[in-house]
């Protein structure tokens, strides 16, 4: 009886560790790693994109003609001759994807040539689909001996991992046979260097694929997912930022170690100044890289989920609040109202409010400068000082200009007036400056814009309306097509209600004039703006921005459908390429119009990072 119970407890044992997960992304991949891409869970992550408006997108039936020509072009195109090429179905390989799909970068330590170099290294588990997974290898393996080309043999850890020996030349040849048959272009021919070669090691442990460019850091990852003594990803300081915030548990996410890639650039700089590269005239390299505060840079992070209630991403900028320096001390924002105004108008379809300290921005930016080179900031001084005294003596561009910038800049965008290219590019928009003394710091920009090449002597036009002044000055005509005359542009600015306007459609800044005077819901009470402003924690922080996705959308497309030919030119030259991309079997927008809805944005500021987020609701109109 004893033995037999023996024999049940050592059945479930093997059984677990038979069936035990792999170790998460941050726990499998070692500290030493600098970058990480990863779907943690594949098949909860093709679950949640055929949950999203975008996945019900994708398999609407009006799509599907576009859908499927697309995706033939791609099979017949890039996909075949690849698999031609290796003698293997990549769907086979992606039919395996369970679990975690992973791509991580690590740096090499230790002594000798290879002392530092980037270590590539990408997982795919197959959870329960191990045995085939063994069996797709061992295809692999035989076709490429059959193709006459080398591997060899190793085992790291005692588990047998194979390394494909590619010369540069038949890598090449790879790419340019697949670079023709995708674009009809080339001639597939090798191109590289005859004697060199890129080992490509790779291996299953349990229902791990591991492939990489190394046996030391495969082996290291081979440590991690034992649980032997390899510090993880996890353990690394600066990845704290992104496991405290649940980056990892995300439906995807990535991040990047960044003080070693400031370290390498810093290298970099003072090794080319050294081998006489530079100017010596020039400011030197690592100045300033140190001025724009980029050393006070830690790491990068972003990670996307999706749920019923609409999408959600997230990226953080890792620098520490006492290490902001430079560019990342100019651009935070304070935490005040950054929601739209009464004044913006619910037709308008992009809209972000930015509540920046001007005048401490500019003092940063300057000293920024002076940083970088104590000459150029002495040129800048000097010409700041002397800038307009030749038109007004009493003009002090600091004072005047700098001085009487506020802390709040708006930019609210509304459709283009026509559905063609034109249009697309020429939305009117206008952008606001707050400031204390709105009417003093737009004769500051006027009296700025006349020291600019583009600026006529006499220094534009004024004009009453409303009883305010609208400054204009001409700006370089646009070539327009063929035949046609140029079209004429002008930039004008306005003083009104503590802002300056300023845009180049002449009809919105009017518009801004007289919206006291004017009703219609402003954008502020667009149905459900306030709730979905929640899940981007607000619109309190200093930065808050909207996108009005199903109008520009309707608006894109009615352009495609207008100026095919064109666009399709836009695309490339190839006829092959234009023919997947076939434009004419998109549907109307009223037939997908279901699938978009709004986004909204937001940024703050907090003691380790500078941070974003969007999220997009689920429109409610979707099925």
């Amino acid at each position: 009886m004893k033995q037999l119970m023996l024999a049940f407890i050592a059945w479930v044992s093997l059984g677990i560790s038979a069936g035990a997960a792999a170790p998460r992304p941050a726990l499998l991949m070692p500290s030493e790693t600098l970058f990480v891409l990863s779907v943690p869970d594949w098949e909860s992550a093709v679950q949640a994109f055929e949950g999203s408006s975008v996945g019900r997108l994708w398999v609407d039936p009006s799509f599907k003609p576009f859908r499927n020509k697309l995706m033939a072009g791609i099979t017949e195109g890039v996909v075949g001759p690849m698999e031609k090429e290796l003698g293997l179905k990549l769907s086979e390989f992606s039919g395996l994807l369970r679990g975690q799909l992973t791509l991580a970068v690590t740096q090499e330590k230790g002594e000798g040539a290879a002392a530092g170099a980037p270590g590539v290294v990408l997982v795919l588990d197959s959870r329960q689909e191990s045995e085939a997974l063994r069996k797709l290898i061992a295809t692999l393996k035989r076709k490429w001996i059959d193709a006459g080309r080398q591997i060899k043999t190793q085992r790291i850890r005692d588990v047998e991992f194979s390394s494909l020996i590619v010369r540069s030349a038949e890598l090449s040849g790879l790419v340019g046979a697949v670079f023709q048959d995708a674009t009809g272009e080339g001639n597939g021919e090798a191109s590289g260097v005859p004697g060199e070669e890129l080992e490509i090691v790779l291996g299953q442990s349990e229902s791990l694929l591991l492939i990489g460019n190394s046996a030391k850091t495969l082996e290291r990852v081979l440590i991690r997912q034992a649980g032997g003594l390899v510090p993880p990803l996890e353990e690394n300081p600066d990845f704290d930022l992104a496991r405290a915030d649940g980056f990892a548990d995300a439906v995807a996410f990535g991040w990047v170690q960044f003080t070693p890639i400031y370290e390498a650039m810093v290298r970099q700089a003072v090794a080319s100044e050294a081998g006489g590269g530079g100017s010596p005239f020039a400011p030197r390299a690592d100045k300033v890289l140190e001025a724009t505060g980029l050393n006070g840079l830690k790491s990068l992070a972003f990670r996307v989920n999706s749920g019923p209630d609409g999408i959600l991403g997230e990226a953080l900028v890792g620098v520490p609040l006492d290490a902001r320096l430079g560019i990342f001390k100019a651009l935070i924002a304070e935490a005040k109202d950054s929601a739209p105004p009464p004044f913006v108008p619910g037709d308008a379809v992009r809209f972000s409010r930015w509540r920046l300290d001007g005048r401490k921005a500019w003092d940063t930016l300057e000293a920024m400068v002076t940083g970088i080179s104590p000459e150029l900031g002495a040129l800048l001084q000097m010409g700041m000082a002397t800038a307009g005294k030749d038109k007004d003596p009493n003009f002090d561009l600091r004072r005047n200009l700098f001085g009487n910038l506020g802390d709040d800049f708006i930019v609210y965008e509304k459709a283009p007036r026509s559905t063609n290219l034109e249009g697309l590019g020429s939305a009117a928009s206008l952008f606001l400056i707050g400031s204390p003394n709105a009417e003093e710091l737009a004769r500051a920009i006027k009296a700025g814009t006349s020291l600019l090449p583009i600026a006529p002597s006499e220094g534009g036009d004024e004009r009453e309306f409303l009883g305010r002044k609208i400054y204009s000055i001409p700006l370089p005509s646009i070539p327009s097509a063929a035949g046609a005359e140029p079209v004429k542009r002008s930039f004008s600015f306005a003083a009104s209600g503590g802002y300056v306007a300023l845009t180049e459609d002449t009809a919105m800044l009017e518009e801004f004039l007289r919206a006291e005077n004017t009703s219609g819901r402003p954008l502020r009470e667009v149905p459900g703006l306030g709730d979905a402003s929640q899940r981007v924690d607000g619109m309190g922080n200093g930065f808050f921005g909207y996108e009005n996705q199903r109008e520009n959308m309707r608006v894109l497309l009615e352009a495609l459908k207008t100026d095919l030919g064109r666009i399709q030119q836009m695309l490339g030259s190839s006829d092959q390429a234009n023919d997947w991309i076939d434009l004419s079997l998109l549907p109307p927008f009223d037939a997908i119009s279901k699938y978009f809805h709004f986004v909204v944005y937001s940024g703050r500021a907090t003691p380790r990072a500078l941070a974003w987020k969007f999220f997009a609701p689920t429109p409610p109109a979707a099925p």
